[in-house]
């Protein structure tokens, strides 16, 4: 593992530091240094709106498996996912170790069902507004024009994503325990994405996670002067933000700047304007995660004092 961790934290320096000697770095930090704080602010607000609503749809997606977390608690628990996943390559650490502190109420396949759905439904949302997107410019005569390398990469995403949803359907076939995960998850889904009464509050949850998460990109983008219509923050953001998912590197650092400097050009922006916008979106969501510390700090506290209370409590016993 510490081996891993080493290889991720390697590649994302060599990446970065090759997009900054292949793209001017200089340029980049000076268009990150001008930007303009109140977009940046804007940003800031979008993520912590973000992280907020993504700790509510854990709790429905919890709720739907027999599992109650308390408003406040989830929202505790989000951000302090969120700060272990950005410090730690992968990007997944954090939200295991929600799991695992919510298993004592349903057990811990059903903690981490909720997890692993909860984070499903918004990578499956984010997908499904770039199919939509790159559908809608494609058919606009004055739409943005994407090249043939974007739309084979869309392609790949949409033949990888009808590979998992076959795959889970057929996993049955294979063997007696594949057949009950399979059985297990689809269970699963059904419940908290499927239902009459869960249908409507994720689609509407996610849509607005996706929309705020797109929108503080773009706000970064604004802020280091690239301004980006909604069809295109639609198309070109989520290809930038699906670099994260890949566990190559630490929280996509890296992947993330050279996919916005790779697709900025597309919309007449530099790439060192990509690579500054992601930059800045890297900076505000690592910023907008430290409230996660605090939440780390108080569990530290409450940890040592449940430690100490017992021993105390035995000097005190004549």
């Amino acid at each position: 593992m510490n081996v891993t961790r080493g290889l991720q934290i390697l590649v994302a320096l060599v990446v970065m530091s090759l997009l900054w000697f292949g793209l001017d770095g200089r340029q980049a930090l000076r268009l990150l240094a001008q930007a303009d704080p109140r977009w940046l602010a804007a940003a800031m607000l979008a993520l912590t709106a973000q992280t907020v609503l993504s700790a509510l749809r854990w709790r429905i997606t919890a709720r739907q498996l027999g599992q109650t977390i308390p408003m406040s608690r989830a929202v505790g628990e989000y951000y302090l996912a969120q700060v272990v996943n950005q410090s730690l390559p992968g990007g997944v650490m954090g939200d295991a170790g929600r799991a695992v502190r919510a298993r004592h109420q349903a057990g811990l396949k059903r903690a981490g069902a909720a997890v692993a759905i909860e984070r499903l439904a918004g990578q499956v949302t984010l997908f499904l507004v770039l199919a939509v997107g790159a559908l809608a410019v494609t058919l606009h005569p004055d739409g943005l024009a994407l090249p043939a390398w974007v739309m084979g990469l869309i392609g790949m995403l949409l033949v990888a994503a009808l590979g998992l949803v076959l795959a889970i359907a057929g996993a049955g076939r294979l063997s007696r325990r594949a057949d009950a995960a399979a059985r297990d998850l689809r269970a699963a889904l059904r419940a908290t994405l499927l239902t009459r009464d869960a249908l409507p509050r994720q689609i509407a949850l996610n849509l607005a996670i996706t929309g705020a998460n797109l929108a503080a990109f773009a706000f970064c983008a604004r802020a280091t002067g690239t301004v980006l219509s909604p069809s295109e923050t639609a198309v070109l953001v989520p290809l930038i933000l699906l670099t994260m998912i890949l566990p190559v590197t630490v929280s996509g650092w890296g992947l993330r700047e050279g996919a916005a400097a790779g697709l900025f050009p597309l919309v007449g922006a530099t790439a060192q304007a990509g690579f500054a916008a992601s930059l800045a979106f890297g900076l505000v969501f690592l910023a907008s995660t430290l409230p996660g510390l605090l939440v780390l700090l108080t569990q530290r506290r409450r940890d040592a004092a449940a430690i100490s209370t017992p021993s105390s409590i035995a000097q005190a016993d004549p």
